[in-house]
C-alpha cells in the first residue's frame, strides 16, 4: 500500500465517521443526502485512482512502443486478479447494504449489476478472447 493510498483510506474513514456523526445529529430525514455525499467522495477517489492507473499504463505502453518492442501481453499477475476479486467482494457488502437500504430490491439489483459489470469488463480486459469468437479450428472432416 502506498502512502497516497493509506492517506486516502484514513481520509475516507474520517469522512465516513463525520457522515455517521452528522446522521446521528441531523436524523433520518438527511440520511439520503448524507449517503449521497459520502458516495460521491468515494466515487471521486476511485475516479482519481483509475485515472492515475490509466495514465501510468498508457505511459508504460508508449515507452514499450517507443523502444520498438511488442506490448506485453501477460502483464496481469495472478495476485492482481485475486486482489481485484477480493476488493470487488469487499465493496459488494456496503454497496449492497446501501442499495438495499435506500431503494430495497431495485437498489440491490442495481448495485449487483454494477459489481458484475465491473468484473466482466476486468475479465474481458485480462482475457480478450474469452468473450469473443474464437478462431475456427480446421478439423479432419473439412476439406
Amino acid at each position: 500500500m502506498t502512502g497516497r493510498e493509506a492517506g486516502g483510506d484514513a481520509e475516507l474513514k474520517k469522512e465516513l465517521d463525520a457522515t455517521l456523526h452528522a446522521r446521528r445529529e441531523l436524523g433520518d430525514e438527511y440520511e439520503s443526502a448524507l449517503i449521497d455525499s459520502f458516495l460521491e467522495k468515494v466515487e471521486q477517489r476511485l475516479d482519481g485512482a483509475v485515472d492515475r492507473r490509466v495514465r501510468r499504463q498508457l505511459a508504460e505502453q508508449q515507452m514499450v512502443v517507443a523502444r520498438g518492442a511488442r506490448s506485453p501481453q501477460g502483464t496481469d499477475s495472478w495476485g492482481e486478479r485475486f486482489g481485484f476479486g477480493i476488493v470487488s467482494l469487499v465493496l459488494a457488502v456496503p454497496l449492497s447494504a446501501i442499495g438495499g437500504g435506500i431503494a430495497h430490491l431495485p437498489g440491490l439489483l442495481v448495485a449487483w449489476i454494477g459489481i458484475v459489470g465491473v468484473n466482466v469488463v476486468q475479465a474481458a480486459r485480462v482475457s480478450p478472447g474469452f468473450f469473443g469468437r474464437r478462431r475456427k479450428e480446421q478439423s479432419d472432416w473439412e476439406d
